[in-house]
């Protein structure tokens, strides 16, 4: 990606289904029936009474059983009363829940209205980056730096995923409502989309974040604790995330072309 292509969001918009899409598509271009303000595939989904439609089926099933997952996780971590950083995890599951649920009426095509779609969008957004925070502090809290559990681990986790929540949720809230105007300009389609804050806080910080966590938690398991199999589901859980990146960016207008437009990459 070349640098006058820093903070558009034109071609991800085009190509895949984003909640970020939603707060770009409040300008003129949008009239476009066929296939939206970007062009390629648009995302029909299955039809419903009174001419709606329900695109994203698979988005939205795989979402209830991450919910459902995160949940039991949830229930099974109180089980394990010695374990390091139970309840730092268990507010980074918590998080994902409050996400998942947002990603079933954002990503998943729901026949909402403009303004309670762009609600959603906006915490989802505020929400990827508040959880994927949470998560590499959770690669911290192994080292011991601060005793896991004690209201200042728990507090200082939890303060600042909000302030990101807060902070990311207002940018957001504010292009789709274009309650100031400051980001009215990332409505318009022949310049890209470019809307700089939700690029760098949307697209860029969660993945540094993975990122760092991946690399704590292997310091973690293999140089101080000194064991291997941990290592397997790491490596596992960091390749299966960027082939559903793929999926996602890449692969999606195929899928959505060969489906008829009734699912894309998302779901992946």
């Amino acid at each position: 990606m070349g640098s006058t292509d820093f903070g558009k969001f034109e071609a991800f918009c085009r190509d895949a289904t984003l909640p970020v899409c939603n707060l770009l598509s409040q300008g003129p271009a949008y009239s476009n029936n066929q296939t939206g303000p970007w062009g390629g595939c648009k995302l029909e989904g299955i039809p419903l009474s009174g001419g709606r439609q329900l695109g994203n089926l698979g988005s939205i099933l795989l979402c209830g059983i991450a919910i459902a997952v995160a949940a039991l996780l949830l229930l099974l971590s109180e089980r394990k009363k010695a374990a390091v950083g139970r309840r730092e995890m268990q507010l980074f599951l918590i998080g994902y829940i409050i996400l998942e649920i947002c990603e079933i009426f954002t990503v998943g095509e729901f026949p909402l209205s403009p303004t309670v779609r762009i609600a959603f969008s906006g915490v989802h957004i505020g929400m990827v980056i508040a959880t994927t925070w949470i998560l590499m502090l959770n690669g911290v809290v192994g080292y011991q730096v601060i005793d896991d559990g004690t209201p200042v681990s728990l507090g200082l986790m939890l303060l600042s995923g909000v302030v990101l929540l807060v902070g990311t949720g207002y940018i957001a809230l504010d292009t789709g409502y274009n309650w100031t105007g400051t980001f009215e300009s990332s409505w318009d389609v022949a310049g890209g989309n470019r809307n700089i804050a939700l690029y760098v806080l949307y697209q860029l910080a969660p993945l540094v974040f993975l990122v760092a966590f991946f690399v704590l938690e292997a310091i973690l398991v293999l140089r101080v604790l000194g064991e291997v199999r941990p290592m397997a589901y790491l490596t596992g859980a960091a390749l299966l995330f960027a082939i559903g990146q793929v999926f996602n960016y890449t692969i999606s207008p195929y899928i959505c072309n060969g489906t008829a437009g009734k699912i894309d990459g998302a779901l992946f």
